[in-house]
């Protein structure tokens, strides 16, 4: 085969693997309203549906989980129908056992030794069913000694409704006492800001809590999801990258009594070095922050999750101060929880910015020298044209790159 005919074969792989590409990510943006589809909403809930299980069988082999995660309309139902398909069931069975034995027919014989005393329709068992599970106990029908049968059958529905009650009250206790709600009162501010910090470009956003009650041991990380294409062409719809919110100096661990405004250094490690104003309006990302800590009442982990989108992110803005001082103790605003003001803040990247500063310290060096050499000895006429066709490339290739800096 010629190599004619393997870049012909080679340029087809190419552009099959392009317009596959281009259809993956026609179907995670929009290209009418040019807005993201979301990954995870802003109150935390997964925008992933799951469908085509084959194995539902799973889910019934961990079967109270299963129950828990139902919603309450749906676990009420379940709730209920434990107990009415067992009473109806029991219920036949005493009845067919009465019928039977013929006890229905000798109900005011006092001559007769029944099974099941007052059982003579499906009603009546079904009254006797409900009395012995809930342990009522009228006393007007009952099981007597004189057959087996009828001791067994109230043991077992005895035992049967026992498991139920244990299953039921506990799965009860476990939806109610469930963490999900305390993640309610956990509150992330609606846009994400970038801004210098100590002379370094930071992405931040803010983080609250509402009750009195603290989280304990309360942690914080943020993922950033986003597509992309591998130098081989695969297509990687929803890859998850994991950003440094101070994992190394121990930031990330927070003691959460006041609003907080979490940062991240924008640095060569993170994915939004080369990132400028300009360009992060073209971006398509997510960032999700999952806020993870130990409720303080009950002892369990709770997590409260947010995202944002790239149009949520504020490029040049800070957060408005929200906390005062009163008598006695610190008062927060939440009413400002939300508000930012603009500050100055260059458009280019952090890596942009970077070059810059390598390329004025150069030019400081440069010059440096240049002046040691006129304090010593003056120098030479190819020395100062030398210098000076530094200064000029250098100056020249700052202008190009960055504009002018006045």
């Amino acid at each position: 085969m010629s190599m004619v005919q393997n870049e012909e074969i080679q340029n087809r792989r190419d552009s099959s693997i392009s317009k596959k590409s281009s259809t993956c990510v026609n179907l995670l943006y929009s290209s009418s309203n040019k807005k993201r589809q979301r990954y995870v909403t802003k109150d935390g809930k997964s925008q992933v549906n799951l469908g085509n299980i084959e194995e539902k069988k799973r889910f019934l082999s961990d079967i109270f989980t299963t129950i828990v995660d139902l919603k309450y309309r749906w676990f009420l139902f379940v709730f209920m129908m434990c107990y009415i398909v067992t009473w109806i069931m029991f219920a036949e069975i005493y009845f067919i056992v009465a019928w039977l034995r013929d006890d229905v027919n000798h109900i005011r014989d006092q001559t007769w030794n029944p099974c099941i005393e007052n059982v003579d329709s499906f009603l009546s068992a079904l009254l006797f069913s409900v009395e012995s599970q809930r342990t009522i106990g009228y006393g007007y029908r009952m099981v007597t000694s004189n057959c087996t049968e009828g001791a067994i059958l109230l043991m077992i529905q005895s035992i049967i409704g026992s498991m139920i009650d244990a299953l039921m009250v506990g799965c009860m206790f476990v939806k109610i006492s469930r963490p999900k709600k305390r993640a309610q009162t956990l509150m992330f501010s609606t846009n994400c800001v970038i801004s210098y910090r100590d002379d370094e470009l930071c992405l931040m956003f803010r983080i609250g809590d509402l009750r009195d009650s603290h989280m304990v041991d309360a942690k914080i990380r943020a993922k950033l999801i986003k597509s992309r294409q591998t130098k081989e062409g695969e297509f990687i719809a929803l890859e998850q990258s994991e950003f440094n919110l101070g994992y190394n100096t121990g930031e990330d661990r927070l003691f959460l009594v006041e609003p907080q405004i979490i940062s991240h250094t924008i640095n060569t490690s993170s994915p939004f070095w080369a990132m400028s104003a300009d360009s992060l309006k073209r971006e398509q990302f997510e960032i999700v922050v999952i806020l993870e800590g130990i409720v303080e009442a009950t002892g369990m982990t709770c997590q409260a999750r947010t995202s944002y989108t790239d149009d949520e992110i504020l490029w040049g803005y800070r957060f408005e101060p929200c906390m005062s001082l009163e008598k006695g103790a610190f008062r927060v605003d939440y009413s400002r929880f939300d508000k930012t003001f603009e500050v100055t803040t260059p458009l280019v990247s952090a890596k942009e910015m970077q070059a810059l500063k390598d390329l004025e310290r150069n030019e400081q060096s440069i010059l440096s020298l240049y002046w040691d050499n006129v304090g010593n000895t003056y120098p030479s006429t190819d020395t100062e044209n030398r210098l000076t066709r530094v200064v000029s490339s250098s100056t020249n290739s700052h202008m190009k790159k960055f504009g002018n800096p006045s």
